[in-house]
């Protein structure tokens, strides 16, 4: 698995791993802070456990809830055998408990990766109650007690930035902001994850990108949607094509009227009103204006 990313970034998730601290990782959307925490599991081989955040998302559906349909049938089976009725210690512990993924994260004996995904898009409760899991691993819950990680997880929590986070949860994160990718690394990602396609036919897609975004584009590419489009272009062999034929290929990457807009005013600007190519040579073929 390849993943692009710079030294004083690569320093930041070092410093993350030796305090034993979560890691925020916030930027736009589609820069790639998810595919980073699924690429950090990987190199450290630890199971990922994922948590999607949401509105509404709460305890029951983070944490834990109980198992009742189990509880009651132990229940009537006790009550059908003499002697062995259950006890309520016996029907709330442990092995009556749906884990839920933070649960599961400090309940582990192996090493596993909690990622906390898009958690600007949870309530500020949500947050407050993350505090205790962040700052001792451990959870405490009513029937049982505290339960505390035996294993630390790796945690990695990302963050668009819909919401403000509170201060009490960035104190307790070490800090890494993502940014969209320069030309030279948007090429450099292409060439890694799609080898197929021509290195000219990177330059360009990767420049298009660029003055997309120096245009105030809010078509938000990120690395997966970047390599969709690569290999739209190859699949339909664009670069041997006319203008028109690479326009209706960028238009694969937006998804309402103001973003198309976006993507044929800056193609215009990659051909100049004489009819120069928009790219270099690209083996047999180009792509012209």
């Amino acid at each position: 698995m390849c993943y692009i990313i710079n030294e004083d970034e690569l320093n930041t998730i070092y410093l993350a791993l030796c305090l034993e601290k979560p890691l925020l990782v916030s930027g736009p959307a589609g820069v790639g802070k998810t595919e980073l925490a699924k690429v950090l599991s990987d190199v450290l081989g630890a199971r990922l456990i994922r948590l999607q955040c949401h509105e509404g998302l709460d305890e029951s559906k983070s944490l834990y809830d109980w198992n009742i349909q189990r509880q009651l049938i132990n229940i009537h089976l006790s009550s059908r055998t003499q002697g062995s009725e259950k006890t309520e210690e016996d029907l709330f512990s442990l092995d009556y408990i749906l884990q839920r993924p933070l649960l599961q994260a400090i309940t582990q004996q192996e090493q596993v990766l909690l990622l906390i995904d898009e958690i600007d898009r949870s309530d500020r409760d949500f947050e407050a109650f993350l505090l205790e899991l962040l700052s001792d691993y451990q959870v405490s819950i009513p029937e049982i007690g505290t339960v505390k990680a035996t294993c630390k997880p790796v945690v990695v929590i990302t963050n668009s930035g819909e919401r403000d986070l509170s201060e009490a949860l960035r104190r307790r994160c070490v800090f890494l902001y993502l940014d969209n990718p320069t030309i030279q690394e948007e090429a450099s990602i292409l060439r890694a994850r799609v080898p197929d396609v021509l290195e000219t036919l990177n330059e360009n897609i990767a420049l298009a990108v660029a003055m997309l975004r120096d245009k105030g584009s809010q078509l938000g590419y990120g690395n997966a949607q970047l390599l969709d489009w690569a290999r739209v272009l190859l699949m339909l062999d664009a670069d041997r094509f006319q203008k028109d034929y690479v326009v209706n290929c960028m238009e694969q990457l937006a998804w309402n009227r103001e973003n198309i807009t976006a993507v044929m005013e800056s193609y215009g600007h990659m051909t100049d009103s004489s009819g120069n190519r928009a790219g270099k040579n690209a083996g047999n073929g180009e792509i012209k204006g």
